[in-house]
């Protein structure tokens, strides 16, 4: 009989032979990573996973995972990324799509070790939407329409969270030259163009090898 270290094996085998690409889209509350992954949905045909949706809808499923992950929420403590991992991989392979945005993940190194050591996946790049801390807080309380979470003391929390865990991550992507930083403090649409300046890459004049002598093209 197999035993659920199997059959994560065999999900991590599925989806490593489908070679996926995956973009990890990280940013603070309110830097507009959302509205950007919609756009990109739109125009490059990725598919866009939010970790915390996929966790909210399996503990609404009643399923005995699901569970397990309200108890885990109501006593504070935080779900292990194997749990997350898993939700991932199921919708990757459940979309079809061999394009994923995957947002709001890994929120921190243990996260990202784990995602790559159990999937074998290293993203293209991580795409960061960086927004100065007061433009955060004016979004939020902006778009605020009662909800309790968007007072300004949970706002600097989470926003601290954000620097502790997911900063980390950053710098560790920074290293090996995967991150693509956007300057999220800008209107919606110039931060897509830059976000599209990325995703579809201009090739510079001197690059482009048509219409020149083939001895120019060997060079």
């Amino acid at each position: 009989m197999g035993t659920a270290n199997d059959s994560s094996k065999d999900i991590s085998d599925r989806l490593a032979e489908k070679h996926p690409k995956v973009v990890f889209v990280l940013g603070g509350p309110g830097s507009g990573k959302g509205t950007q992954c919609e756009k990109i949905v739109q125009h490059f045909g990725y598919t866009h996973l939010s970790a915390g949706d996929l966790l909210r809808a399996e503990k609404n499923s009643g399923s005995e995972n699901g569970i397990m992950i309200q108890n885990m929420m109501n006593e504070g403590k935080i779900v292990p990324s194997e749990v997350t991992i898993k939700l991932l991989q199921k919708a990757m392979l459940d979309s079809g799509n061999e394009k994923f945005l995957i947002d709001g993940f890994p929120r921190n190194e243990e996260n990202r070790a784990a995602f790559e050591a159990l999937t074998k996946i290293e993203p293209e790049f991580v795409l960061y939407f960086n927004c100065p801390e007061k433009e955060m807080e004016r979004r939020i309380l902006n778009r605020n329409q009662g909800r309790e979470d968007d007072n300004i003391e949970t706002i600097r929390k989470r926003f601290k969270v954000f620097l502790e865990s997911s900063l980390p991550v950053i710098e560790y992507y920074k290293g090996k030259g995967k991150v693509r930083e956007i300057d999220a403090a800008k209107p919606v649409e110039e931060v897509f163009e830059e976000v599209k300046d990325i995703f579809n890459p201009k090739v510079p004049k001197d690059e482009n090898v048509e219409g020149r002598c083939m001895c120019c093209a060997i060079l």
